[in-house]
């Protein structure tokens, strides 16, 4: 089988570094073009310099001819972009930013929200996929079981932090390290961009509205999302057993009997969960790398499923647990 031809539009910020990271090191893939208006002809080792040594390919303005571009592109510039752009019909698109996830269909294409672990056998008849935001991520895999089976009866309360990396490599006030450093602090109380694609889906799994309630945190620390979920349990449910036959079949997701923590998932593609009941109460903590099941590894298995590879193929990464 030959490779998978890979481009990368963007890519010179914080996720795009992640998938040139696992793209690169991907067995079924080649990167034959990357570009970027802020960049080009520079190397991409010298935008992402823990890549020298790694590639010799320079940010450009040709597309070429790829199998599947990623998109890795501010938050509504993608479809400017497919507006502006000859990309061949028979090119798959996966977006990584925001553009999709609420208006799928654009330019003649449909594009799937590619929340793997709730639509893999979507995912594999797609052709363009609308990648999930990192929070998105780390909230549904929390709240996937319960919807899908008629168990979310109220309101969902969230409380989730992140690492500076969430918030772009685009300098601001939030993001200086003299701010950042030994604090924490809550942004878009209430107001999350997320919450749409959150409200939209699950409301599409249950088959009837769910409101979540949703308290962003900034961490100081530069990798990971910690996820706090609770929600009213309903009297009689196993959720142990209901969350593990849920992602029996999910090979980065693992429901844990034991708390988990950051270290255990950064620099990886894995999601721990860890559930408890409590007075009437059903908690869930969910762990992922923001950067990488939260977007560029998500991406990543996109891509796999589409092309009928194994989904773990070029994720198997190793976390930094001290």
């Amino acid at each position: 089988m030959s490779k998978i031809r890979a481009a990368i539009a963007g890519g010179t910020g914080y996720t795009g570094g992640e998938l040139f990271r696992i793209l690169l090191a991907h067995p079924d893939v080649e990167i034959v073009a990357a570009t970027t208006t802020s960049s080009e002809g520079v190397a991409v080792s010298e935008v992402h310099r823990d890549l020298i040594g790694d590639t010799d390919l320079r940010f450009g303005k040709e597309l070429g001819n790829p199998d599947v571009l990623f998109l890795c592109l501010g938050h509504g510039i993608s479809r400017e972009f497919i507006s502006t752009h000859d990309i061949p019909a028979d090119t798959r698109i996966i977006d990584l930013g925001n553009d999709f996830r609420l208006e799928p269909d654009f330019c003649g294409r449909h594009f799937v929200y590619g929340l793997v672990d709730g639509a893999r056998e979507e995912v594999k008849r797609a052709h363009d996929i609308a990648n999930p935001g990192c929070f998105a991520t780390a909230i549904q895999l929390s709240l996937l079981p319960l919807a899908s089976n008629g168990l979310i009866r109220d309101e969902v309360h969230v409380t989730a932090i992140t690492g500076s990396t969430g918030a772009g490599r685009k300098l601001t006030e939030s993001t200086h390290f003299s701010y950042r450093t030994d604090n924490i602090s809550i942004y878009k109380l209430f107001s999350h961009q997320h919450l749409g694609e959150i409200r939209k889906n699950l409301t599409s799994v249950a088959g009837s509205p769910i409101r979540v309630n949703f308290v962003p945190m900034r961490g100081d620390f530069a990798r990971g999302i910690f996820a706090s979920v609770y929600t009213r349990a309903v009297e009689g449910t196993d959720y142990q057993t209901l969350f593990n036959d849920y992602y029996a079949e999910a090979p980065f997701v693992f429901p844990s009997s034991e708390p988990v923590s950051l270290k255990e998932v950064v620099n990886t593609n894995k999601a721990l969960l860890h559930v408890e009941e409590h007075d009437g109460y059903i908690h869930i903590s969910t762990v992922i790398d923001n950067l990488v099941k939260g977007a560029a590894g998500q991406a990543v298995e996109n891509m796999n499923l589409i092309f009928g590879l194994p989904e773990t193929t070029g994720l198997k990464l190793k976390p930094s647990a001290f």
